[in-house]
């Protein structure tokens, strides 16, 4: 047993989150002061411009101050949990003695600096309270937020007590929980719609417009809409919302972007009924299905291998432009936290199918808010299908440090001259934004074109293969 002597107490910051990210949103709280802690132990839920994350404590020990309520914005290296080590052994209920972290091992109580998310050991599932903590000042508490599962297949699950017995309530997104306890909804009263009774957004947002329903008799009439609380109070310059989160990250990049690339953007026209039909034939012919995105990231990885002046970034330091060995395909992706750019690695090295599978996992990850730094940075060329919104043209902006990005609009039918005749067509406008100072008009030019063959022609891109 360790003896008040040999205890200390360390100051847990908020560690560097890397790719320029400097700040976070606490989302939840994962222990409360007097709470036993190991090595690498998730102790809270942050929210960056990047994702949704947990982070891992690097020490061992017994937390004496937490600092920030949830909802609160703190920058990186702003002091998160004080953990006091070498901590007393405390009794619990049974009189039997619960192991503290001993002096002697103050050496291996800490795993170190971790980047928010990753730690260097597995995490335990359940956490420990101890009675006699350390004698600090504590920060002022929150009521305490669910215990994680103790359940180790299943760690983003919440655990409820439900009529004395423990058991998990399905929900895996974060954002899922997130709005059902600002709206005070009690998960364990729905009835998943998902997998396994997963409880999806949707069925939250079925319950809280149920239960608007229900109230909205007992309302009085005139009653104003409660204001939203990302926003500011409205005065006489209007409602000011800030930048901040995924909005403020991408309104930094758009605005370097446009201050740093001398960007110029051509398009053209292509009959896309051939390829349509290609990927009907495809998905007929039994097998996982093929997405029309994936067809499209293919055509773009063929194009770069012709055309590699494109898969570049520029130097400016060194006056150089680099050309990039590997094709790191970026998707736009909207989703309600704003616009992401989950990142499909090893491009070029993938098939159909696995660009299918990839570009599926890391949609439902970005909708999810649980994509990493990693998934999100690292792209040499953006491929961005903004038909989806019903358009049929854009002048996109370069995702920097990138040199090019190709935009596809809607397919649509629409008049066209075929093999000498006037048809009904699947007409698609594909626009490419590329970085002037790394190739001139007749590359990007002749890649635009080589696109437009293979998707007006997809035996083109086999030919190539």
């Amino acid at each position: 047993m360790a003896h008040a002597s040999d205890m200390h107490s360390l100051e847990f910051k908020l560690p560097d989150l890397g790719e320029g990210l400097t700040e976070a949103e606490i989302v939840r709280w994962l222990v409360e002061v007097g709470d036993l802690v190991t090595v690498d132990q998730p102790v809270v839920e942050v929210e960056t411009a990047k994702a949704m994350v947990e982070v891992p404590c690097p020490y061992g020990g017994v937390v004496t101050a937490r600092f920030g309520e949830e909802g609160t914005e703190l920058p990186v290296g702003a002091p998160l949990l004080t953990v006091a080590v070498g901590a007393p052994a405390a009794a619990d209920a049974t009189g039997r003695q619960t192991e503290g972290v001993a002096a002697s091992d103050r050496k291996s109580e800490g795993s170190g600096n971790v980047l928010v998310g990753y730690g260097t050991s597995e995490a335990p599932s359940r956490r420990r309270r101890v009675r006699s903590a350390a004698p600090t000042a504590p920060a002022p508490q929150k009521p305490a937020a669910p215990e994680p599962s103790s359940a180790p297949a299943e760690p983003q699950r919440e655990s409820v007590h439900n009529g004395g017995h423990e058991g998990p309530v399905p929900v895996i997104s974060p954002l899922v929980r997130r709005l059902a306890r600002e709206n005070g909804l009690d998960l364990r009263e729905l009835h998943g719609s998902g997998p396994d009774g997963l409880i999806l957004r949707a069925d939250v947002e079925y319950a809280l417009r149920a239960a608007s329903a229900q109230a909205r008799p007992a309302a009085a009439p005139a009653a104003a809409p409660a204001p939203s609380p990302a926003r500011a109070k409205a005065g006489p310059s209007g409602i000011r919302t800030p930048l901040k989160g995924v909005r403020g990250a991408v309104a930094d990049k758009l605005s370097r972007s446009r201050r740093e690339i001398p960007d110029a953007t051509c398009w053209v026209d292509a009959d896309a009924t051939e390829l349509m039909r290609a990927r009907t034939a495809m998905n007929a012919a039994g097998g996982p299905k093929i997405s029309l995105l994936a067809l499209l990231a293919r055509i773009c990885t063929a194009a770069l291998a012709r055309f590699p002046e494109l898969n570049s970034t520029v130097d400016m330091e060194a006056r150089e432009v680099v050309q990039l060995d590997q094709v790191h395909l970026g998707f736009a992706a909207q989703t309600e936290r704003g616009l992401v750019v989950p990142v499909v690695r090893d491009a070029h090295a993938r098939d159909a199918e696995s660009l299918t599978a990839e570009f599926a996992r890391l949609t439902e990850a970005a909708r999810a808010g649980t994509l990493t730094p990693a998934e999100l940075t690292g792209g040499t060329f953006t491929l961005n299908n903004y038909g989806v919104f019903g358009v049929d043209g854009s002048t996109p902006i370069i995702n920097h440090p990138e040199a090019a990005m190709l935009g596809v609009g809607r397919i649509i039918p629409k008049p066209w001259v075929h093999e000498g005749e006037l048809a009904v067509r699947q007409i698609v406008e594909l626009s490419l934004t590329f970085d002037h100072r790394v190739c001139d008009g007749g590359t990007a030019g002749g890649f635009l074109r080589y696109v437009a063959d293979c998707v007006e022609q997809p035996t083109v891109l086999l030919r190539t293969l």
